[in-house]
């Protein structure tokens, strides 16, 4: 966790590290503060998950390191399901709303979430850019994080699932070398597959052996967005993952309203 570089505290939960104002510096102080954003953070997440489960709505974490594909993957699915599902995204990242703009284009409602200097997102944030959402008219969103294989895995936003891409250029030893991620993965997704034929220093054996050595069962699916697009399988998960919220939806009927307010 970021205990080193302070990211820990975000715009979203800055308010909860004052702390007592009257306690001197000191290890304990830190380990209470840290002990006390986090507990603060999964009450906030809990919140954000019972409002995706009241709206049927599910929610998904999308996590890599920077630059793996996520936003490109994001808007090749909203392509192929928009027609379908309603979709909308929350982007996180350090600066820029780039990502934003290019998810607008595709026609989905998109909330930008600027961290200043923390790697990651938390339910605090979330639940602030939920504010920005019409829950109640949505079937699916993606909370793309911080590009980061290491501190997003510790937040617990309220998705319902973890999606986290490996990426072909990246090298077959990112489950090994950042093993928090990759064992709070519900998907992993191997991305850029499309390049595997011209990489000589990435073997899908050797990566799903290393996630395997976490002694996790994690599906492993193979996607391609750009050049030679692959996205069956990916799809395929996602329909299989929207049958619950839909479900649960159906039993908890609600007014329907332009922005749900939490």
């Amino acid at each position: 966790m970021c205990q080193t570089c302070g990211c820990t505290v975000t715009a979203g939960n800055a308010q909860l590290a004052a702390g007592d104002p009257g306690a001197g510096p000191g290890a304990t102080t830190t380990v209470t503060v840290l002990k006390d954003l986090l507990a603060a953070n999964d009450e906030a997440a809990q919140h954000n998950r019972t409002h995706f489960d009241e709206h049927g709505v599910l929610a998904i974490n999308l996590m890599s390191s920077p630059g793996a594909g996520k936003t490109t993957l994001l808007e090749a699915t909203i392509r192929a399901l928009r027609d379908r599902y309603r979709i909308a995204v929350i982007e996180g990242d350090l600066e820029t709303d780039n990502d934003t703009v290019r998810i607008r284009a595709q026609g989905v409602p998109a909330v930008q979430i600027t961290t200043g200097t923390a790697c990651h997102l938390d339910a605090h944030l979330v639940h602030r850019a939920l504010h920005d959402l019409p829950l109640a008219g949505l079937d699916l969103l993606f909370i793309e994080n911080v590009g980061n294989l290491v501190c997003p895995a510790s937040f617990d936003l309220g998705q319902h699932r973890n999606v986290v891409l490996l990426c072909t250029t990246e090298g077959d030893d990112k489950p090994a070398k950042y093993p928090v991620m990759f064992r709070a993965a519900d998907l992993v997704v191997l991305s850029k597959a499309d390049l595997l034929e011209v990489l000589e220093d990435f073997d899908p054996a050797r990566a799903t052996a290393a996630l395997r050595a976490l002694g996790r069962d994690t599906p492993i699916i193979r996607t391609a967005a750009r050049r030679a697009p692959r996205l069956e399988d990916w799809l395929a998960w996602l329909e299989e993952q929207l049958s619950a919220p839909r479900a649960l939806a159906a039993l908890r009927p609600l007014e329907t309203g332009p922005t749900v307010h939490v």
